[in-house]
């Protein structure tokens, strides 16, 4: 059987990328949540948020470190295995993700060390300090990556000579049509997906009776953010939305599963989507809805995918059930924040059994949110890798082997079935462990730092050594 090195470079590329791309989902957000823990003890004094903080510090020191270790992988591949890719587009994005190093990374790297090794060592507004610096840095590697990636979804800015891109105006790259857009709802979907895992953890705790006051106040604290942020993240995919049927109507057309250009069409609620017959198959649909919400016109005229060559389409089924997997979790998400109220209403959001199951089975719904955003995205681009210009099946290295690729991905997916699990292990035993003892176990390690092993931590204006709220 012949290895087709472009199918398995797609794949490797995909195993990869979907396994980092859950770092920074759970990351950016949470790296706000500490500044935001932080801001809150340095101007109310209140020691129950030090404490909170310094429980999510450790989890996040784990989730960065695997961040990082999974990141490395990504430009490597883009050596070995896309090299018409590279060659083609390194004028354009290598300087973007030049930029993304040397400003976010290196914020981060500078400020890390006192965010997790600082709280007994350091004044508390440096603390402070360090972890707005942080914050910033993981939003500042988000903004340049994702304008990196939207500059392959809707290029501007450039000229092609001889078959490369090279920039004609910064402003227009950087800003192209899609980054405001796509920024705003990947980065308040990194937030919503770190609130749900923060208010699962508290559900856990508040429903073993460990740690309440942390674990009510966390909760308490998550879904008010909830409150504006999953309404937020609605609005900001429905612009969104009207930005890919302007830029990339291709996408939108196989996202929505429409075959023929109309007015007044229905939105399709499921379907099973028969590209050969270009039709859709078992189909549910609400009539007129499709025009009202994509062009928000009741006689709105949405393409469909026949005004395209068939070799110019992107994969329908993929894209088309992807989509519906993050609106359904969306709507969950709405669902859990709008009981949430009528609970808080009742006085019984701490103590409604069925509720805070609901928050721990919320949990890890973000990540997968996320993943299925990001393949709507992606998918939704082919079969390009700069959208319109340059295909997939013309970026990959020439001179690959099928063989070669294999073995690689082979290898990694050994790497990250190890990788992954111990680190979740790692940080669930933080959780068991709780907010307190997390606490102290942070004073142990500083206090062997400091080079005064066995002594006692001295306690700067403060510092927690085990007072109550």
């Amino acid at each position: 059987m012949e290895l087709d090195p472009l199918l398995l470079s797609r794949l490797q590329f995909v195993w990869v990328v979907g396994w980092h791309i859950l770092l920074p989902a759970f990351t950016v957000g949470l790296a706000s949540y500490i500044a935001l823990l932080e801001g809150i003890h340095f101007f109310t004094g209140r020691e129950i948020y030090f404490r909170i903080s310094g429980f999510w510090i450790k989890i996040f020191s784990v989730a960065f470190g695997m961040g990082v270790v999974s990141g490395i992988v990504m430009p490597f591949q883009f050596g070995t295995n896309w090299s018409r890719y590279s060659d083609a587009t390194a004028n354009v994005l290598s300087p973007l993700f030049a930029y993304e190093g040397l400003t976010a990374f290196f914020l981060e790297a500078a400020f890390l060390g006192v965010l997790l090794f600082g709280r007994s060592l350091v004044p508390r507004w440096a603390h402070f300090v360090a972890a707005l610096m942080v914050a910033f840095g993981t939003l500042l590697s988000s903004f340049w990556i994702l304008s990196a990636n939207s500059w392959m979804q809707t290029p501007a800015g450039y000229e092609l000579v001889d078959g490369r891109f090279y920039p004609k105006d910064w402003f227009a790259i950087i800003f192209n049509p899609s980054f405001p857009y796509r920024l705003g709802h990947t980065v308040v979907g990194f937030y919503v997906t770190t609130a749900f895992v923060v208010a699962g953890v508290a559900a856990w705790l508040i429903r073993r009776g460990r740690f309440v006051a942390e674990g009510t106040r966390m909760l308490s604290m998550t879904l008010w953010l909830l409150t504006v942020l999953v309404p937020l993240q609605i609005l900001l995919g429905d612009e969104h939305g009207l930005n890919t049927l302007e830029h990339q109507p291709a996408k939108l057309a196989a996202i929505e599963a429409h075959w023929e250009t109309g007015r007044r069409v229905p939105l399709v609620l499921f379907a099973v989507p028969d590209e050969q017959n270009e039709a859709n198959r078992y189909a549910i649909e609400a009539p007129v809805l499709g025009s009202l919400i994509l062009m928000h016109d009741l006689n709105g005229e949405v393409r469909g995918l026949k005004d395209w060559p068939r070799d110019q389409r992107p994969p329908v089924a993929i894209p088309f059930f992807a989509f519906r997997i993050m609106v359904g979790i969306g709507l969950l998400m709405l669902a859990v924040v709008v009981a949430s109220w009528w609970l808080r209403w009742k006085g019984r959001l701490y103590d409604s059994t069925w509720f805070l199951r609901a928050c721990e089975w919320m949990a890890p719904l973000g990540f997968v949110a996320v993943l299925a955003g990001w393949t709507t995205t992606e998918v939704g681009r082919q079969p390009w890798t700069v959208y319109g210009l340059l295909r997939t099946a013309d970026s990959v290295s020439p001179s690959l082997s099928g063989s070669d690729v294999l073995i690689s991905l082979l290898g990694y997916m050994v790497a990250y079935l190890v990788i992954f699990p111990a680190g979740l292990l790692i940080m669930a035993r933080f959780v068991r462990k709780g907010p307190q003892e997390a606490e102290d176990e942070q004073e142990e390690f500083e206090e062997i730092e400091s080079g005064r092993p066995g002594g006692p931590v001295r306690a700067l204006p403060g510092s927690v050594q085990g007072k109550a709220d």
